[in-house]
């Protein structure tokens, strides 16, 4: 376990964007029978989620979130020294969606823009860097844009996913105040399941085809999608979570010298509502300071985690608080947090 830790570094204020399309999945019913439908979402607990529109990027979700934030807490722009952007659906292949994303916002050219390509626990390893390039040096003000539309990558003619996933984009800004205290990270990473949540052509190791976009039946429940739609491995993925996510956030309460009763809040990623409740049931967590955003939001990858802060904690975040945040997924990489925020100030979502 890679455990990192940084003083004096934490986010201050945050917004979200959604897109204004509400996906009713009682309502989904286009490829599977009404009574199919039911009893997937009912084993779920997803009954909302938003889809963008095909014009609708992540970097557009984003870039709300940002023009949000800055606007409701008079940011000057000019400070704004550091912009990362974390997404596995990014605008282009090339450039990089942060550059993009720099210019629409009018920051600076002293700015330093990147992307992080990673799953659903990338929000915290976005955090990670930002927190330590913060730390380490002169930079005055960072944002961190999160975003994901996952519901233009799998298939809704595949019942294993068709019902899961949906779009959102986060902003975070990160300043420094002796205030935030100490903030502790896991960052985990596990390679030889690559294949557990997967799509497997489109890149450069399988480059796009007419064969790679044709849809074909997949497995014997009729299921389907093409090589270029996402899968996953719904029960390998429960197992990995039941075995790895309880002894990490053990073992980072014990790096911490904290425990369950430490934290204010406790924010999964919202994967759906069964690994979560076995997670606070395994980790004998106090279900009261777990929010949850699965019903009305889905599984938004790594927006999920701050998604449900920024819907759930606003104005909740007064004083001084400590949020434990735990997230896994593709890779498999799994991250755990135990960080620090003081006033931190929460916007209303906006719809796109």
């Amino acid at each position: 376990m890679a455990f990192l830790q940084f003083n004096g570094v934490g986010i201050t204020a945050m917004s979200a964007a959604v897109p204004h399309r509400i996906i009713k999945n009682y309502e989904y019913t286009q490829y599977f029978p009404a009574d199919q439908v039911k009893e997937v979402v009912d084993k779920i607990g997803i009954y909302e989620r938003r889809f963008a529109d095909e014009s609708t990027c992540s970097s557009d979700l984003c870039y709300a979130a940002a023009e949000k934030l800055l606007a409701d807490n008079q940011i000057d722009r000019s400070e704004i020294d550091l912009l990362v952007f974390i997404s596995q659906t990014p605008d282009y292949r090339m450039p990089a969606t942060s550059i993009i994303l720099q210019d629409r916002l009018g920051l600076p050219h002293s700015t330093i823009a990147f992307d992080i390509n990673l799953g659903c626990s990338a929000f915290m390893y976005g955090m990670s860097v930002v927190y330590s390039m913060m730390q380490q040096s002169g930079l005055r003000k960072a944002l961190i844009l999160d975003g994901e539309t996952r519901s233009k990558v799998y298939s809704p003619k595949d019942r294993r996913t068709a019902f899961l996933f949906g779009d959102g984009g986060v902003a975070a800004l990160v300043e420094r105040d002796e205030r935030f205290g100490t903030s502790y990270f896991s960052l985990n990473s596990d390679g030889s399941r690559e294949g557990l949540i997967k799509i497997d052509a489109g890149g450069y190791r399988k480059m796009s085809s007419a064969e790679t976009v044709k849809e074909r039946v997949v497995d014997e429940y009729g299921n389907i999608r093409s090589d270029e739609q996402g899968y996953m491995h719904g029960a390998d993925v429960f197992n990995f979570v039941i075995r790895e996510i309880p002894k990490d956030i053990k073992a980072l309460f014990k790096y911490a010298g904290l425990d369950n009763e430490s934290c204010d809040y406790i924010i999964f990623h919202q994967a759906n509502n069964f690994i979560n409740s076995y997670l606070a049931k395994k980790l004998k967590f106090d279900t009261s300071k777990i929010p949850s955003t699965i019903d009305k939001f889905g599984n938004t990858s790594s927006v999920s985690v701050p998604l449900t802060i920024v819907s759930e904690l606003q104005g909740r975040l007064d004083g001084d608080k400590k949020l434990l945040l735990s997230a896994f997924g593709v890779g498999m990489t799994w991250a755990t947090a135990i960080v620090g925020f003081h006033d931190c100030k929460i916007s209303n979502i906006v719809e796109v």
